[in-house]
């Protein structure tokens, strides 16, 4: 089944459309599964080439996460009924003392069009509430959002917290926001760096097929 008609909705950023073409995908026949490993991944997958050029821009990049999310939704009850699994848990957050949501929302909606579970804790997010989810929902991975320069010790601590609990052995850290650059993120003992949302979802796939310790800064 030729599945353009939901990859280009998305990549034009249009929910809407992207919704419909979904419904209409499934009522002739096919897979949720299939929708979403060979229309939405890769539209998104598409949508972070054009970002990463310089076609697309923060706008265009929120649109199209937002088209996504509404086909996901479309698609979410027959995936559970597949049994779909997901490339695996995420949660994210950004750090203790930092309110800033924006950059975290983008990367959250990028996670979940790249196939992940994701469990957003919001902002100002203490270590032990990344533990704590990341204990509940068996996380493979933990992602940290700062924006601001003063946050960037609670990013660190945070990190020292996770790494001295069990988990810490399990589980795949990663960090982004303004303030961040790959060598803090070597400093503190993250697994990986991003610098923006599409950026932060290919870092995602990539380690999900990693042991963790492997492919680290």
């Amino acid at each position: 089944m030729n599945l353009s008609s939901i990859k280009q909705p998305v990549i034009d950023g249009d929910s809407k459309a992207a919704a419909s073409a979904v419904t209409e995908a499934m009522a002739a026949g096919a897979q949720a599964e299939e929708i979403l490993s060979h229309a939405l991944i890769p539209a998104m997958e598409d949508v972070g080439d054009m970002f990463a050029c310089g076609e697309y821009f923060v706008p265009e990049l929120l649109m199209a996460a937002r088209a996504m999310s509404a086909a996901v939704d479309v698609l979410r009850p027959a995936l559970l009924s597949e049994g779909y699994k997901a490339a695996g848990t995420v949660v994210i957050g950004t750090v203790h003392g930092d309110m800033h949501d924006i950059g975290k929302r983008l990367v959250s909606m990028m996670l979940e069009g790249s196939g992940f579970n994701v469990i957003d804790l919001g902002t100002d997010v203490p270590a032990g509430a990344f533990l704590a989810a990341a204990l509940e929902f068996d996380a493979s991975i933990i992602a940290l959002s700062a924006l601001l320069t003063t946050t960037l010790p609670a990013m660190e601590s945070t990190v020292s917290v996770l790494r001295a609990a069990p988990l810490g052995r399990n589980v795949h850290i990663i960090v982004g926001g303004a303030p961040v650059t790959d060598e803090f993120a070597r400093r503190i003992g993250a697994d990986g760096y991003a610098p923006d949302a599409p950026g932060a979802a290919a870092l995602a796939r990539r380690l999900s097929t990693m042991p963790v310790g492997i492919g680290k800064n």
